[in-house]
Protein backbone atom coordinates (compact mmCIF):
# COMPACT_ATOMS: atom_id res chain seq x y z
CA UNK A 1 0.00 0.00 0.00
CA UNK A 2 1.50 3.55 -0.78
CA UNK A 3 0.20 7.12 -0.62
CA UNK A 4 0.31 8.78 -3.96
CA UNK A 5 -1.74 12.11 -5.31
CA UNK A 6 -4.59 10.91 -6.20
CA UNK A 7 -4.98 9.13 -2.70
CA UNK A 8 -3.84 11.69 -0.62
CA UNK A 9 -6.71 13.87 -2.75
CA UNK A 10 -9.11 11.26 -2.10
CA UNK A 11 -8.60 11.69 1.96
CA UNK A 12 -7.99 15.12 1.90
CA UNK A 13 -11.52 15.36 0.46
CA UNK A 14 -13.03 13.67 3.18
CA UNK A 15 -11.66 15.44 6.04
CA UNK A 16 -12.49 18.60 4.15
CA UNK A 17 -16.12 17.56 4.31
CA UNK A 18 -16.18 16.36 7.98
CA UNK A 19 -14.92 19.51 8.74
CA UNK A 20 -17.95 20.99 7.42
CA UNK A 21 -19.68 18.51 9.25
CA UNK A 22 -18.81 20.03 12.12
CA UNK A 23 -19.48 23.27 11.38
CA UNK A 24 -22.98 22.78 10.33
CA UNK A 25 -23.74 20.17 13.12
CA UNK A 26 -22.58 22.92 15.00
CA UNK A 27 -24.84 25.50 13.76
CA UNK A 28 -28.12 22.93 13.87
CA UNK A 29 -27.86 22.05 17.83
CA UNK A 30 -30.82 23.81 18.44
CA UNK A 31 -32.98 22.57 15.32
CA UNK A 32 -32.62 18.97 16.02
CA UNK A 33 -31.51 16.50 18.86
CA UNK A 34 -28.03 14.22 18.02
CA UNK A 35 -29.26 11.08 17.39
CA UNK A 36 -32.12 12.30 15.99
CA UNK A 37 -30.25 14.03 13.21
CA UNK A 38 -27.65 11.11 12.70
CA UNK A 39 -30.50 8.92 12.15
CA UNK A 40 -32.39 11.16 9.68
CA UNK A 41 -28.99 11.74 7.73
CA UNK A 42 -28.71 8.26 7.12
CA UNK A 43 -32.11 8.04 5.92
CA UNK A 44 -31.44 10.22 3.22
CA UNK A 45 -28.28 8.46 2.56
CA UNK A 46 -29.91 5.34 1.96
CA UNK A 47 -32.80 6.93 -0.43
CA UNK A 48 -29.58 8.24 -2.52
CA UNK A 49 -27.59 5.32 -2.60
CA UNK A 50 -30.52 2.62 -3.28
CA UNK A 51 -30.95 3.85 -6.82
CA UNK A 52 -27.55 3.47 -7.35
CA UNK A 53 -27.11 -0.22 -6.18
CA UNK A 54 -30.28 -1.63 -5.71
CA UNK A 55 -29.07 -5.18 -6.38
CA UNK A 56 -27.68 -4.97 -2.78
CA UNK A 57 -31.01 -5.74 -0.58
CA UNK A 58 -31.16 -9.14 -3.20
CA UNK A 59 -30.29 -12.29 -1.41
CA UNK A 60 -28.24 -13.25 -3.72
CA UNK A 61 -26.27 -10.10 -3.50
CA UNK A 62 -23.49 -11.77 -1.48
CA UNK A 63 -23.72 -9.26 1.56
CA UNK A 64 -26.10 -11.55 3.65
CA UNK A 65 -24.04 -14.30 4.46
CA UNK A 66 -21.43 -11.62 5.81
CA UNK A 67 -23.95 -10.02 8.00
CA UNK A 68 -21.69 -10.17 10.77
CA UNK A 69 -18.88 -8.06 9.68
CA UNK A 70 -21.57 -5.29 7.65
CA UNK A 71 -23.11 -5.30 10.99
CA UNK A 72 -20.14 -4.56 12.73
CA UNK A 73 -19.44 -1.64 10.43
CA UNK A 74 -22.43 -0.30 10.33
CA UNK A 75 -22.48 0.18 14.63
CA UNK A 76 -19.05 1.35 13.98
CA UNK A 77 -19.13 4.41 11.03
CA UNK A 78 -23.10 4.71 10.54
CA UNK A 79 -25.13 4.30 14.09
CA UNK A 80 -21.76 5.67 16.17
CA UNK A 81 -19.41 7.89 15.22
CA UNK A 82 -21.08 10.62 13.98
CA UNK A 83 -24.21 10.19 16.82
CA UNK A 84 -21.50 10.31 19.21
CA UNK A 85 -19.59 13.14 17.61
CA UNK A 86 -23.27 15.24 17.75
CA UNK A 87 -23.65 14.25 20.97
CA UNK A 88 -20.38 15.56 22.18
CA UNK A 89 -20.95 19.06 20.97
CA UNK A 90 -23.88 19.81 23.02
CA UNK A 91 -21.64 19.26 26.25
CA UNK A 92 -18.39 20.04 25.31
CA UNK A 93 -16.90 23.03 23.45
CA UNK A 94 -15.67 22.73 19.88
CA UNK A 95 -11.62 23.04 20.95
CA UNK A 96 -12.33 20.25 23.47
CA UNK A 97 -13.80 17.79 20.86
CA UNK A 98 -11.42 18.55 17.70
CA UNK A 99 -8.24 17.94 20.93
CA UNK A 100 -9.77 14.71 21.38
CA UNK A 101 -10.66 14.34 18.20
CA UNK A 102 -6.82 14.73 17.05
CA UNK A 103 -5.55 11.43 18.69
CA UNK A 104 -6.85 9.78 15.81
CA UNK A 105 -3.38 8.52 14.40
CA UNK A 106 -2.03 7.00 18.01
CA UNK A 107 -5.75 4.65 18.32
CA UNK A 108 -4.86 3.79 14.68
CA UNK A 109 -1.27 2.73 15.60
CA UNK A 110 -2.14 1.27 18.99
CA UNK A 111 -5.00 -1.04 17.35
CA UNK A 112 -2.90 -1.98 14.09
CA UNK A 113 -0.22 -2.72 16.70
CA UNK A 114 -2.16 -4.45 18.56
CA UNK A 115 -5.33 -6.27 16.95
CA UNK A 116 -3.75 -6.24 13.36
CA UNK A 117 -0.20 -7.37 13.45
CA UNK A 118 0.97 -3.85 12.13
CA UNK A 119 4.77 -2.92 13.11
CA UNK A 120 4.84 0.60 13.95
CA UNK A 121 7.70 2.54 12.93
CA UNK A 122 9.73 5.51 14.37
CA UNK A 123 8.94 7.04 11.43
CA UNK A 124 5.44 6.61 12.21
CA UNK A 125 6.02 8.19 15.63
CA UNK A 126 7.87 11.39 14.35
CA UNK A 127 4.48 11.83 12.15
CA UNK A 128 2.04 11.44 15.02
CA UNK A 129 4.87 14.44 17.07
CA UNK A 130 4.75 16.58 14.15
CA UNK A 131 1.00 16.34 13.07
CA UNK A 132 -0.53 16.38 16.67
CA UNK A 133 1.63 19.29 16.70
CA UNK A 134 -0.23 21.40 13.98
CA UNK A 135 -3.19 20.34 15.91
CA UNK A 136 -2.22 21.86 18.76
CA UNK A 137 -1.13 25.22 16.92
CA UNK A 138 -4.50 25.32 15.47
CA UNK A 139 -6.30 24.71 19.19
CA UNK A 140 -3.93 27.45 20.64
CA UNK A 141 -4.52 29.80 17.78
CA UNK A 142 -1.18 30.68 17.78
CA UNK A 143 -1.16 31.37 21.33
CA UNK A 144 0.32 28.23 23.54
CA UNK A 145 -0.89 29.87 26.92
CA UNK A 146 -4.20 29.51 25.94
CA UNK A 147 -3.99 25.35 26.10
CA UNK A 148 -3.61 25.58 29.69
CA UNK A 149 -7.42 27.09 30.05
CA UNK A 150 -8.51 23.57 28.31
CA UNK A 151 -11.19 21.76 30.57
CA UNK A 152 -12.52 17.81 29.83
CA UNK A 153 -16.03 17.64 30.51
CA UNK A 154 -18.14 14.26 30.51
CA UNK A 155 -18.74 15.58 26.14
CA UNK A 156 -15.32 14.67 25.50
CA UNK A 157 -15.47 11.09 27.05
CA UNK A 158 -18.10 11.04 24.03
CA UNK A 159 -15.59 12.39 21.49
CA UNK A 160 -13.47 9.59 22.98
CA UNK A 161 -15.47 6.39 22.08
CA UNK A 162 -16.19 8.24 18.87
CA UNK A 163 -12.42 8.56 17.88
CA UNK A 164 -11.82 4.21 19.13
CA UNK A 165 -14.97 3.43 16.88
CA UNK A 166 -13.59 5.49 13.78
CA UNK A 167 -10.02 3.80 14.01
CA UNK A 168 -11.74 0.48 14.61
CA UNK A 169 -13.72 1.02 11.64
CA UNK A 170 -10.96 1.93 9.03
CA UNK A 171 -8.95 -1.40 10.56
CA UNK A 172 -12.02 -3.57 9.57
CA UNK A 173 -12.83 -1.74 6.13
CA UNK A 174 -10.54 -3.49 4.01
CA UNK A 175 -11.39 -6.63 1.83
CA UNK A 176 -11.22 -9.52 4.05
CA UNK A 177 -10.80 -13.05 1.97
CA UNK A 178 -14.27 -14.54 0.43
CA UNK A 179 -15.71 -11.23 0.63
CA UNK A 180 -17.69 -10.70 -2.96
CA UNK A 181 -15.22 -8.93 -5.16
CA UNK A 182 -18.86 -7.60 -7.27
CA UNK A 183 -19.56 -6.16 -3.58
CA UNK A 184 -15.99 -4.71 -3.19
CA UNK A 185 -15.98 -3.27 -6.92
CA UNK A 186 -19.11 -1.24 -6.61
CA UNK A 187 -18.75 1.90 -4.18
CA UNK A 188 -22.11 2.73 -3.78
CA UNK A 189 -23.25 -1.21 -2.55
CA UNK A 190 -19.91 -1.35 -0.32
CA UNK A 191 -21.42 1.54 1.25
CA UNK A 192 -25.47 0.79 1.20
CA UNK A 193 -24.32 -2.33 2.75
CA UNK A 194 -22.77 -0.66 5.69
CA UNK A 195 -26.14 1.61 5.51
CA UNK A 196 -28.48 -0.80 5.66
CA UNK A 197 -27.43 -2.54 8.81
CA UNK A 198 -25.85 0.96 10.41
CA UNK A 199 -29.75 2.15 10.01
CA UNK A 200 -30.87 -0.87 12.88
CA UNK A 201 -28.50 0.82 14.42
CA UNK A 202 -29.25 4.63 14.75
CA UNK A 203 -32.83 3.96 14.71
CA UNK A 204 -32.29 1.67 17.78
CA UNK A 205 -30.19 4.84 19.56
CA UNK A 206 -32.86 7.57 17.95
CA UNK A 207 -36.06 5.68 19.54
CA UNK A 208 -33.93 5.13 22.82
CA UNK A 209 -33.67 9.53 22.80
CA UNK A 210 -36.86 10.01 21.86
CA UNK A 211 -38.16 7.45 24.86
CA UNK A 212 -36.15 8.89 26.93
CA UNK A 213 -37.46 12.49 26.00
CA UNK A 214 -34.65 13.86 25.34
CA UNK A 215 -35.52 14.40 21.45
CA UNK A 216 -36.54 17.40 19.35
CA UNK A 217 -36.57 18.30 15.69
CA UNK A 218 -37.74 21.82 14.25
CA UNK A 219 -38.65 21.87 10.68
CA UNK A 220 -37.25 24.57 9.25
CA UNK A 221 -35.55 25.32 5.49
CA UNK A 222 -32.00 25.90 7.29
CA UNK A 223 -32.46 22.38 9.06
CA UNK A 224 -33.76 20.91 5.56
CA UNK A 225 -30.31 22.71 3.92
CA UNK A 226 -27.85 20.86 6.74
CA UNK A 227 -29.88 17.75 5.85
CA UNK A 228 -29.28 17.58 2.96
CA UNK A 229 -25.62 18.26 3.16
CA UNK A 230 -24.78 16.13 5.36
CA UNK A 231 -26.27 13.14 3.38
CA UNK A 232 -24.43 14.57 0.36
CA UNK A 233 -21.52 15.59 1.27
CA UNK A 234 -20.15 14.10 4.40
CA UNK A 235 -22.14 11.02 4.25
CA UNK A 236 -22.22 10.00 0.97
CA UNK A 237 -18.93 11.45 -0.83
CA UNK A 238 -16.80 11.50 2.07
CA UNK A 239 -17.25 7.70 3.18
CA UNK A 240 -17.00 6.90 -0.11
CA UNK A 241 -13.09 8.69 -0.66
CA UNK A 242 -12.38 7.42 2.53
CA UNK A 243 -13.23 4.32 1.63
CA UNK A 244 -11.15 3.87 -1.47
CA UNK A 245 -8.14 6.05 0.43
CA UNK A 246 -7.74 3.34 2.82
CA UNK A 247 -8.16 0.94 0.49
CA UNK A 248 -4.98 2.54 -1.35
CA UNK A 249 -2.83 4.02 1.37
CA UNK A 250 -4.03 1.64 4.11
CA UNK A 251 -5.73 2.14 7.40
CA UNK A 252 -2.45 3.63 9.64
CA UNK A 253 -1.27 6.27 6.63
CA UNK A 254 -4.96 7.66 6.65
CA UNK A 255 -5.53 8.29 10.13
CA UNK A 256 -3.27 10.67 9.84
CA UNK A 257 -5.10 12.88 7.57
CA UNK A 258 -7.93 13.22 10.11
CA UNK A 259 -5.40 16.25 11.93
CA UNK A 260 -6.42 17.98 8.72
CA UNK A 261 -10.34 18.66 9.87
CA UNK A 262 -9.46 20.53 12.93
CA UNK A 263 -7.41 22.69 10.41
CA UNK A 264 -10.36 23.27 7.86
CA UNK A 265 -12.55 23.56 10.70
CA UNK A 266 -11.47 26.50 11.48
CA UNK A 267 -10.67 27.71 7.85
CA UNK A 268 -14.66 27.17 7.41
CA UNK A 269 -15.49 28.98 10.45
CA UNK A 270 -13.40 31.84 10.07
CA UNK A 271 -15.29 32.15 6.85
CA UNK A 272 -18.86 31.86 8.36
CA UNK A 273 -17.80 34.40 11.02
CA UNK A 274 -16.36 36.53 8.46
CA UNK A 275 -12.93 36.45 9.59
CA UNK A 276 -9.44 36.23 7.61
CA UNK A 277 -7.26 33.13 8.25
CA UNK A 278 -4.71 33.02 10.27
CA UNK A 279 -0.95 32.83 9.81
CA UNK A 280 -1.01 29.63 12.45
CA UNK A 281 -3.38 28.09 10.03
CA UNK A 282 -0.65 27.97 7.51
CA UNK A 283 1.85 26.53 10.17
CA UNK A 284 -0.20 24.27 10.98
CA UNK A 285 -1.47 23.12 7.56
CA UNK A 286 2.44 22.65 6.62
CA UNK A 287 3.06 20.75 10.41
CA UNK A 288 0.05 18.48 9.64
CA UNK A 289 1.20 18.10 6.21
CA UNK A 290 4.75 17.17 7.19
CA UNK A 291 3.59 14.44 9.21
CA UNK A 292 1.59 12.63 6.58
CA UNK A 293 4.67 12.70 4.52
CA UNK A 294 6.78 11.39 7.02
CA UNK A 295 4.61 8.45 8.47
CA UNK A 296 4.16 7.76 4.58
CA UNK A 297 7.82 6.99 3.82
CA UNK A 298 9.13 3.67 3.49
Amino acid sequence: MRLNAATAALLTTSTLLWAGNAVVGRAVVGLVSPITLNFIRWCLAFCILLPLAPWVLRRDSGLWPLWRRYALLGLLGVGSYNALQYLALRTSTPVNVTLVASTMPLWMLALGRLFFGMRVTRMQMVGVGLSMAGVLVVLARGRWQQLAQLHLVPGDLYMVLATLFWAWYSWLLPARPGEPARLRANWAALLLGQVVFGLGWSSLFAGAEWAAGDAFIHPSWPLAAALLFVALGPAVLAYRCWGLGVQHAGPAVAGFFSNLTPVFAAILSALFLGEAPQPYHGLAFALIVAGIWVAARR
